[in-house]
């Protein structure tokens, strides 16, 4: 399976999650994306479940010199969340990665205050929680996101990716009271094979999605 964009992707997952919605299983629901890439998917699952938009900034750690390959990954103030397995099997500790870990909770931090431009973040307590990513590789960044949105409270939390590793999305359900990952090709290798357009997003591209999400829902 190969999607042409982001946009045809999310209109996919909307579709599906659409129909858990009219069958009443989504009630009161509010969509999290993990941005950058996760946001053009999210748009389109918000618009059509006409649900509020907000981020959820997660910030990968990679290993040093190889940083697209994750061993953990940081939400908010929290401690990072490591792959130990992983960790192990590459020789690494905790205290190697500091200065990564370091970097990128300087970023998480600056993205933060660049996306809520003083807003705060969003209550998820006793709501539906729908966090949306443009795929699932690894799964260590969706894993810290959806710990951190189970420790807020929401009265049901659901994971929504259009496609990942087989692998990622069984284990996801742990995290998750649903996982939605409906293409799960075998001989998955990334993410970014699984579209014919995958160029980085942009702060901007941010700004429009949320601005668009909450014009629409005002309209």
């Amino acid at each position: 399976m190969q999607f042409h964009d982001r946009g045809q992707a999310g209109r996919e997952l909307a579709e599906r999650l659409r129909i858990q919605q009219e069958k009443g299983a989504l009630p009161d629901p509010l969509v999290l994306a993990l941005p950058r890439g996760g946001v053009a998917v999210a748009h389109e699952v918000a618009r059509v479940l006409d649900a509020p938009l907000d981020v959820l900034v997660v910030r990968k750690i990679g290993v040093p010199d190889h940083e697209e390959f994750g061993v953990g990954a940081i939400v908010g103030d929290e401690d990072p969340l490591f792959d130990r397995r992983t960790l192990d099997h590459l020789g690494l500790s905790e205290s190697s990665l500091a200065p990564v870990v370091k970097r990128e909770r300087e970023e998480l931090r600056r993205r933060e205050r660049l996306y809520r431009q003083g807003r705060p973040a969003p209550d998820l307590s006793g709501r539906t929680v729908i966090v949306v990513d443009d795929g699932l590789a690894t799964g260590s960044t969706a894993r810290a996101a959806l710990r951190c949105v189970r420790r807020q409270s929401p009265s049901r939390l659901v994971l929504a990716v259009p496609v990942g590793s087989p692998e990622a999305a069984e284990g996801m359900s742990a995290e998750a009271d649903e996982v939605l990952c409906p293409h799960r090709p075998p001989g998955f290798t990334s993410v970014g094979l699984c579209y014919e357009e995958f160029g980085q997003l942009t702060d901007e591209d941010v700004f429009a999605a949320l601005r668009m999400t909450a014009e629409h829902r005002s309209a």
